[in-house]
């Protein structure tokens, strides 16, 4: 008789794992939203991405930037599901709903009774729109991404490239971003509005780089102490964090020792700091940064 597959169902932990996310994520798509639809479109600035062939869409013909982006990304998401699997996110389905939703409705609640846009940084302020725009732009996409979403666009075009040819996805990615974003020239015969492309193509990834590197960004700790094994107990309890007892010997005294190996968040830092002087004020204690931790409790290892 053949065995019954049995189906595990998520746990308590998973699905408030998961229901966090999709709250991050709309929260995250709120301020992108935001950012486009107060100071983005109403100073007729442009960037990378399928929004920004929205945007670009919607300066020359008048028609909604919302719906120019839902219909290239779905188009998008069709070959997407075709060629990558339907496993390829649930989230960026998802997240492409909720900005076409976000993106409409923002625009009724900024825009005035006669459906024009307000300069909320008053006339010729285009470049501090520029700045306040994409700030807010590269924040919300840093929630998304630290959530694991992602808004589709040229990520897509992006993930199908890197599936056939040696052509990594940041550089798809920026090979599409500079085209979209040049072609604005051949609406406003503008150079400046270019510029200004470029320039907020360039705050949204500093400021989504350092969302998403300050909230991933890990510590290693050395820890020497008799009280390792209370100390090993307490980090473990309190932070959730994995420890590693180490043998080793004095250089100077020539005596035997225990070392913890503990890799934590840096956000975690302070409370590892006085857990370990609670129990032992004499403890010895090394800190150092980490480019990257892999492995459970931490990023996945992502490799092709």
């Amino acid at each position: 008789m053949a065995a019954k597959l049995s189906i595990q169902k998520p746990n308590r932990t998973e699905v408030m794992r998961e229901v966090r996310d999709y709250v991050f994520i709309t929260f995250g798509l709120f301020i992108y939203s935001l950012g486009w639809a107060a100071f983005l479109l109403p100073y007729q600035i442009t960037t990378g991405g399928t929004t920004g062939i929205g945007a670009i869409i919607f300066y020359s013909t008048g028609f909604p930037i919302q719906y120019s982006y839902f219909i290239i990304n779905a188009f998008l998401m069709a070959f997407a599901i075709k060629i990558l699997g339907p496993r390829f996110s649930i989230k960026t389905g998802y997240a492409i709903f909720m900005l076409t939703f976000l993106l409409w409705f923002l625009q009724k609640i900024v825009n005035g009774e006669d459906g024009i846009s307000p300069l909320l940084v008053g006339e010729g302020q285009d470049f501090m729109a520029c700045l306040i725009g994409a700030t807010m732009c590269g924040v919300g996409l840093g929630v998304v991404f630290n959530c694991n979403g992602s808004t589709g666009g040229t990520d897509i075009i992006a993930a199908i490239v890197n599936k056939y040819r040696d052509i990594t996805l940041g550089r798809m990615i920026m090979i599409c971003d500079v085209v979209i974003i040049t072609s604005c020239y051949f609406i406003f015969h503008d150079w400046r509005r270019v510029i200004f492309g470029f320039v907020t193509l360039f705050v949204i990834g500093f400021v989504l780089d350092y969302i998403v590197n300050s909230a991933r960004q890990s510590v290693q700790f050395f820890i020497f102490s008799k009280e390792y094994e209370k100390i090993a107990e307490r980090v473990i309890s309190d932070t959730k964090r994995g420890v590693t007892v180490l043998d080793a010997t004095g250089g100077y005294s020539k005596q035997p020792v225990k070392v913890l190996v503990v890799l934590a968040y840096k956000r975690q830092s302070v409370d590892i700091f006085r857990l370990v002087k609670d129990i032992d004020p004499n403890a010895f204690i090394s800190q150092s940064s980490v480019i990257g931790v892999y492995g459970e409790g931490f990023d996945r290892i992502k490799v092709k």
